[in-house]
């Protein structure tokens, strides 16, 4: 028996388990599906609604694998923060796993980055890159007690010493692939949560993997640089499957960017209506690429929502990030997709440095100006392996993540402390969220990042 899971337990993140929108692990089911369609027995430890590690040992004992991947979903942008909290449930439930005689291997951003934890907790090998597409190698090579050290894209413990196998190859067939293995997961858990929170139960998808743009802060441990799409037919046939099998009355496409050009997206919709598949639908996506041809085709195709990963209102950061936009480019984007009935999301990332008091109040005026429907805000995550993280190393600490995804805390020294950014990110929600100008709010706060940057040469403006 094979046990494949992930650590991810609901009620360990505050924030999440209150917005009570959870998702299958998509990245996870698709190995078990992989592992199936080879002939292998295959049992899933679906940890979201579990007790997490309890709930892993119980399903230990019960089970007794001889093997357990523990394969994060590499698609959800939550795995790729990795949280204090998360980290720890992983190491427990790989620690179990071994001593329970299962021979063990995980895959993940925060794996691949700190190999070592994951070793010394117990793993037999780190997978790096798409877990689900290196299983099948690395349970071969289990059964058959062939050396590790054989397999691509494993990171390995050997006296002491990292080693790093040849790396795997990069999969770009994704026709080929299985349908996830919905069937293993307690599909009436996500909708009743979803349903009860929500009025509606959403399910994920994903049509592409990679993004091909070199934002600076951005990690790519899993997909790289590269951008590999699915054709539209088979995304189709999926939500085909989807309606008739689990029936969501939502979809969220997990893709970095969903629909890379006009033609595609063109494609889907006319597949979609063709099938009879067209389901209502979130995505992602970036501003240069919502032109008039691409927003009147994601309506067709059913999308309800696009999130933009707008980041800033200065075009002075979005420079310094390397975002590769223009500040215009969000104002029409926003507005194309008003034009045909689409709500707009907009990520917004806080202190990247050299933001000042002047670059939050241009992404302030931005807000009032095009009113996107809903916001994100965030600061500036320094993740392993990106420009910035290089940038500002120097100036981490012992903490290097957060606890929860709810911590909003500066890691690295910006130029306001972690207080000062959260009263900004309720600042902006609140003209969001309610529509109306709180100005002695933003008095207040101009006034907090004046004190804080009275010993600069330059001062500061009291605009608010």
């Amino acid at each position: 028996m094979i046990l494949v899971a992930h650590s991810f337990c609901l009620r360990r993140d505050r924030k999440q388990f209150e917005r009570s929108k959870p998702y299958a692990p998509l990245a996870t089911l698709l190995a078990a599906a992989i592992l199936r369609e080879r002939g292998h027995p295959i049992a899933l430890f679906d940890a979201t609604f579990e007790p997490c590690t309890d709930g892993f040992r119980s399903r230990l004992d019960a089970l007794d694998p001889k093997i357990v991947l523990l394969i994060e979903d590499n698609f959800n942008y939550l795995t790729k923060m990795c949280t204090e909290d998360r980290r720890a449930d992983a190491l427990h439930m790989i620690a179990a796993a071994r001593n329970a005689g299962a021979r063990v291997a995980v895959n993940g951003p925060d794996a691949s980055d700190n190999p070592r934890l994951y070793l010394e907790a117990g793993a037999h090998a780190v997978m790096t890159g798409e877990g689900e597409l290196g299983a099948t190698a690395i349970v071969d090579a289990f059964q058959s007690g062939a050396p590790l050290e054989v397999v691509p894209g494993l990171i390995l413990l050997r006296a002491g010493e990292l080693r790093y196998t040849p790396p795997r190859r990069q999969e770009q067939a994704l026709e080929g692939l299985p349908f996830p293995a919905w069937d293993l997961v307690d599909v009436s858990a996500y909708r009743e949560t979803w349903t009860r929170a929500h009025g509606r139960f959403s399910w994920n998808m994903a049509a592409s993997r990679g993004c091909p743009y070199s934002c600076n802060w951005c990690a790519k441990p899993t997909f790289g640089r590269r951008y590999t799409q699915r054709s539209a037919s088979s995304i189709a046939e999926e939500m085909a499957r989807l309606k008739r099998e689990v029936a969501p009355g939502h979809i969220w496409f997990a893709d970095d960017i969903f629909g890379m050009t006009e033609d595609w997206i063109a494609d889907l919709a006319e597949e979609v209506l063709r099938r009879d598949a067209r389901i209502p639908f979130m995505m992602q996506s970036r501003a240069n690429l919502i032109t008039a041809p691409a927003a009147a085709a994601l309506a067709a195709a059913g999308a309800e929502e696009v999130w933009l990963g707008v980041e800033s209102g200065s075009q002075r950061i979005l420079d310094a990030m390397d975002k590769g936009t223009r500040v215009e480019s969000v104002r029409d984007a926003t507005r194309l997709l008003r034009r045909h009935g689409i709500r707009s999301g907009w990520f917004l990332q806080l202190g990247y440095p050299p933001e000042d008091w002047e670059d939050i109040l241009l992404t302030r005026d931005l807000l009032r100006d095009e009113r996107p429907d809903e916001i994100g805000v965030s600061v500036s995550y320094p993740l392993p392996g990106t420009v910035f993280h290089d940038r500002v190393v120097a100036e981490l600490g012992a903490r290097r993540n957060w606890r929860d995804t709810d911590e909003l805390a500066m890691l690295f020294q910006g130029t306001f402390d972690t207080a000062f950014y959260r009263l900004v990110r309720d600042a902006l929600h609140a003209d969001v969220d309610t529509g109306m100008v709180d100005e002695l709010r933003w008095h207040d706060l101009a006034r907090r990042a004046a004190a804080h940057r009275s010993s600069s040469p330059v001062g500061m403006e009291l605009r608010a």
